[in-house]
């Protein structure tokens, strides 16, 4: 895809990596982003060689820093409701339901919307200069495209409350200690790292990794006795499929499994 694309997609192997491309604008979201990331992120989730997807953020400095403040500066309440945030609260949750893994590869700057994507993924390495925060605060606004929701189910929801009333970044470092994100990474070695980990994960069975990604997803929605019940019917499931029993029969035979999704 052309350098100047709004996301530049490429597929390494069974990898597809997806990065935002406005670095002058430190990777800010408008809507000709957002829609430019829908139909990228749309055909590696239907490209059955993709097994993973990574996102990222162009040039050194960001990840995505947040949606695009002259955008939003120009928009009033109903129209908002109706198009963008209409539209933002659909792509983000197109990647938190994603069958696939997703991995994001934070390089810089996830502030706003920038968070509220990471928020969305399954995995998460940061970079060592890597800041997160919802700011929106210091706009007179609030974050509205899921990080009300997402935050404060992830972490203790003090410290949710506490990030989006002060509006603060925090490090990398702050991010893993609050559970935000897996680990922190040298700069230099990010997109390696995540690479290496992607391909890891590209090599188990990609239908036994989405429906454990479904069983995880709804059993989260469900009271504990109804998430066991769950489970105990997926697993059932899974034990249908080919991949489990040839999963079985290469430890026995002590060999690598070969997986085929099926």
């Amino acid at each position: 895809m052309a350098d100047d694309a709004l996301i530049l997609s490429e597929i390494r192997g069974p990898v597809a990596v997806l990065t935002v491309n406005r670095p002058a604008a430190l990777n800010a979201i408008d809507a000709a982003t957002l829609r430019a990331f829908e139909a990228a992120f749309a055909a590696a989730e239907s490209d059955p060689a993709v097994r993973v997807i990574v996102i990222t953020g162009a040039g050194e400095k960001a990840f995505v820093a947040g949606g695009d403040i002259r955008d939003l500066e120009s928009r009033q309440g109903l129209a908002h409701y109706q198009e963008f945030g209409e539209e933002i609260h659909r792509v983000f949750s197109r990647v938190e339901s994603c069958d696939k893994p997703t991995i994001a590869a934070v390089n810089g700057f996830a502030l706003g919307g920038g968070t509220e994507l990471l928020l969305c993924t399954d995995l998460r390495l940061l970079a060592d200069t890597a800041r997160l925060g919802l700011p929106e605060i210091n706009l007179g606004l609030f974050p509205g495209a899921g990080g009300t929701q997402r935050l404060i189910r992830e972490i203790a929801p003090c410290r949710a409350r506490e990030l989006m009333f002060t509006g603060d970044h925090i490090t990398a470092q702050e991010a893993v200690a609050l559970g935000l994100a897996n680990r922190v990474v040298p700069r230099a070695e990010l997109m390696a790292e995540a690479l290496r980990l992607a391909e890891r994960i590209a090599a188990k069975s990609p239908l036994i990794l989405k429906l454990l990604k479904r069983t995880l997803r709804q059993g989260s929605q469900m009271a504990l006795p109804q998430a066991l019940a769950h489970e105990q019917a997926m697993i059932g499931l899974v034990l249908d499929s080919a991949d489990a029993h040839e999963g079985c029969r290469a430890f026995l035979e002590k060999r690598p499994a070969r997986f085929t999704g099926s």
